[in-house]
């Protein structure tokens, strides 16, 4: 493939009227290589040299200077081999990607639609899979942090099996992938699915770069309120220091130290007391005078080890807590975060997520989002009704189903979904299923595949990892990377493994199409919250947060729900089922709940 001439990023080739589909791929020196594609995945017009990705991919957005002619306000959707690649370089430049097609990421998805979950997924490895050659290790792009600047076009790339050209490359497995997706018993949900896995891709290099705001100088108050000022060198603090004296005082005397469990059930063993551990809950069982100040130390040990002087110092900067979001972390499709422990902010830490002068924070979580989601991929017309009202669930079931008794109702419907199939868990289930049949089965149809060790996908199309492998919920899977080779276990062992990844995935089920759902959701918020001054800062599961300016939360707070609905819609068809947020518009996270 040859360039048809060389950019310096201030104009931009002409594409073919329509043309809504541009790859880029590194050149080298920070340079890039474009072309629009056809609906195949092919070049349909001439491949450019650009000074950078930046300088590209903002040439080619609408309304800029000789920006190609496909419609008025229409999106380039950019295929690349990933977002974590280029998204650095366009933020820093202050250049945003409407739309794009990770080639990774949907490599990654397909590999498991094919039950080839786990195998290499970079983009030298899927074209040394179409080309027959050796498939080299697993290239994981390092994750960049939101100071640093870019990223994979920085230097001379990788090499590719065979030297292969870049583009030509990510032409090559760009076009096989829309042919496996065609493949697919689902194409359309398929590519929705690809379409959701790629803009959650950018939406997580947004959150990564925007960080959650934070008052290091609150922090630090609520430290000194809990934990006591720290005495001088690298000892805990005021607070730790009684509790501890005052836990060994319980114990007679003795210097007890409360952090390590050994010692502690040492001491109840010399009281006659015999623990098998010091988990709260069974320390609550106790009469006995270190009760007390040990559930005590234990709390607040825990917010100084996890959040104490040394995370501030660690992970927020500049007002901002900066950790990096992993979409797709999990097996089931649910994000992590790699540092800082994002995705489990104590509520007394929340104090310190504070929007800055002028701003507000706008809190929107989903009430009961598994359960809706069942109700949408089971198609239970009851529980479809349960799930229209916007009001509570969980009350709307227990009217119906449990005599008024709310919490009997959750359980039941989280019993189902967990697989709590013993005691109270199966008189309710019995319960369940007379209501709610069709509900139910999609759960239990869910579960005897996974014990079968057969596949089990999302209504979109994500698809669990077989038996055996990381993530299959089986107990037996090996580390990431390493070779399945040995038999499954026989007899006791082989029916544990086989009911514990019925268990997985009954729920993956469920929790995978929360997923699908999730990232759906935030795709369409991102392009309600283009162009305004409000940022997503923060995505957990089933919750957003958005930092905006005041005037803006009213308007903000409906883009929310409006990408609720859109999001449900596009994931499971037209149902009756309401993603119904629950939203607050406040100064501090602490006071949204």
């Amino acid at each position: 493939m040859s360039d048809s001439g060389a950019g310096d990023g201030r104009s931009a080739p002409s594409a073919p009227e329509g043309a809504l589909r541009w790859a880029l791929a590194p050149a080298g020196g920070g340079r890039v290589r474009v072309c629009p594609l056809d609906a195949h995945g092919r070049a349909c017009g001439p491949v450019r040299t650009e000074a950078s990705a930046a300088a590209a991919v903002a040439s080619r957005a609408p309304g800029a200077p000789k920006a190609p002619r496909h419609g008025a306000g229409t999106p380039v959707r950019w295929v690349w081999r990933a977002t974590a690649a280029v998204q650095p370089e366009l933020l820093a430049a202050g250049v945003r990607a409407e739309r794009c097609y990770d080639v990774e990421a949907a490599e990654a998805l397909l590999l498991a639609y094919e039950g080839r979950y786990g195998e290499p997924s970079s983009l030298p490895a899927a074209l040394a899979r179409l080309r027959g050659l050796p498939v080299p290790d697993e290239h994981v792009h390092a994750a960049h942090g939101p100071e640093q600047q870019p990223s994979l076009f920085d230097t001379e790339p990788a090499p590719l099996p065979g030297g292969a050209d870049p583009l030509e490359a990510l032409l090559e497995v760009y076009a096989a992938q829309l042919e496996r997706t065609e493949r697919c018993a689902h194409p359309a949900r398929m590519r929705l699915l690809l379409a959701g896995e790629s803009a959650g891709a950018l939406v997580a290099a947004e959150l990564t770069r925007a960080g959650v705001p934070w008052s290091e100088r609150e922090h630090l108050r609520l430290l000194e309120e809990m934990l006591g000022e720290r005495y001088a060198g690298s000892g805990p603090p005021r607070r730790l220091v009684q509790l501890e004296e005052e836990i060994s005082r319980a114990f007679g005397g003795a210097r007890v130290r409360p952090d390590l469990p050994a010692e502690v059930v040492a001491a109840f063993a010399r009281d006659g007391v015999r623990l098998s551990s010091t988990r709260a809950w069974e320390l609550r069982k106790l009469d006995h005078p270190a009760v007390e100040p040990l559930l005590a130390y234990k709390k607040l040990y825990r917010l100084y080890t996890t959040h104490g002087w040394s995370w501030l110092r660690q992970w927020v900067h500049g007002g901002r807590f900066r950790t990096t979001y992993v979409p797709s972390g999990a097996a089931s499709g649910r994000w992590t975060s790699n540092g800082g422990g994002a995705l489990q902010i104590p509520k007394v830490v929340r104090r310190a997520v504070v929007a800055d002068p002028g701003w507000r924070l706008v809190v929107a979580d989903v009430a009961q989002m598994e359960p809706r989601v069942l109700a949408a991929v089971s198609r239970d017309p009851g529980l479809m009704a349960v799930a229209s009202t916007g009001r509570d669930l969980y009350t709307e079931l227990s009217e119906l189903a449990f005599s008024g008794d709310r919490e009997q109702a959750k359980l039941a419907l989280l019993g189902a979904v967990y697989g709590q199939t013993s005691g109270d868990g199966l008189r309710n289930l019995a319960a369940l299923r007379r209501r709610f049949p069709a509900a139910v089965d999609h759960v239990d149809e869910a579960a005897r595949a996974g014990e079968e060790g057969r596949l089990v996908r999302t209504h979109l199309g994500r698809t669990c990892p077989p038996a055996g492998r990381p993530g299959a919920g089986d107990g037996s899977g090996p580390e990431a990377g390493e070779a399945v080779d040995e038999p499954r276990p026989g007899g006791a062992a082989a029916g544990a493994a086989a009911r514990a990844r019925g268990r997985f995935t009954r729920n993956f089920v469920v929790q995978g199409s929360a997923a699908d759902w999730a990232v759906l959701m935030l795709a369409a918020l991102r392009q309600r919250l283009g162009g305004t001054a409000a940022e997503l800062v923060f995505f957990q599961h089933d919750e957003v947060i958005v930092h905006c300016p005041a005037e803006e939360a009213e308007w903000v707070e409906q883009a929310v729900r409006e990408a609720g609905e859109v999001a449900g819609r596009a994931a499971f068809g037209p149902t009756p089922v309401r993603f119904a947020f629950s939203v607050a518009v406040v100064e501090c996270y602490a006071d949204a709940k």
